[in-house]
């Protein structure tokens, strides 16, 4: 498995190295992680395949993984399209050290990115950071049997035209840039560590382009008809 969407900043865990290629997960240490890391990539793939039959709004590749991170690596991109038009795109990176690292809560860390476009009102709202990263901790909470040492970023992107483009309006996108790791009672175990996880990164994802939410309690973004094409 693998993952997505816009170009991440520099030294963005979430932007593959130069030379990865998409498929098998960066794999660099000792059989048993990585067969152990394979049954959480398998069981990935098998949740994509379910959200994929609950959002038909959302489509996913494999896209290359970074591969200095953690000895263990995997990513996936993922795209929101309404009316045929791409409104908001994604990636997650999940990482696997076995002997974990400074800032994680085990071996285990889940770092993803998410763009969407925003209407200028909604983005001169100074709130709409606290609600990118409300959309995420009440994703992870209602989705996964826990989760541990939260950080990340909301970034508002404003792109005027000038020039021969200066008649174009100015388009304000959404960015959420944020990483955690599963604390669940399998996490040590392996099997079923992620579950919820994935489901979570695409309700803020779906969220911030606008679609109804599947649940009730996590307000999306706005609607996607008012969404201008890339």
């Amino acid at each position: 498995m693998r993952a997505v969407g816009e170009p991440a900043q520099s030294g963005d865990p979430a932007q593959p190295d130069d030379g990865a290629q998409p498929g098998d997960p960066v794999q660099q240490g000792d059989a048993a992680a990585a067969a152990g890391f394979r049954v959480i990539v398998d069981e990935l793939s098998a949740q994509r395949d379910e959200l994929c039959g609950l959002r038909p709004e959302l489509s996913f590749e494999d896209v290359p993984a970074p591969r200095t991170l953690a000895p263990y690596a995997s990513a996936l991109a993922a795209t929101v399209q309404v009316d045929d038009v791409d409104v908001a795109s994604g990636r997650l990176v999940l990482l696997y050290d076995p002997a974990g690292q400074p800032g994680w809560a085990g071996p285990l860390r889940v770092v993803v990115y998410i763009r969407a476009d925003l209407d200028p009102e909604i983005a001169a709202d100074p709130l709409i950071g606290q609600v990118g990263w409300t959309w995420l901790t009440e994703a992870l909470g209602n989705r996964t049997a826990g989760y541990a040492e939260p950080s990340g970023t909301v970034t508002r992107v404003v792109t005027e035209g000038f020039g021969a483009k200066e008649t174009e309006p100015a388009v304000t996108d959404f960015e959420l840039r944020a990483s955690w790791s599963p604390a669940g009672p399998d996490t040590a175990a392996g099997r079923g560590a992620l579950d919820g996880h994935l489901a979570a990164w695409c309700d803020v994802l779906c969220a911030a382009a606008g679609l109804p939410p599947l649940a009730a309690g996590v307000t999306a973004l706005r609607q996607p008809s008012a969404r201008r094409q890339r």
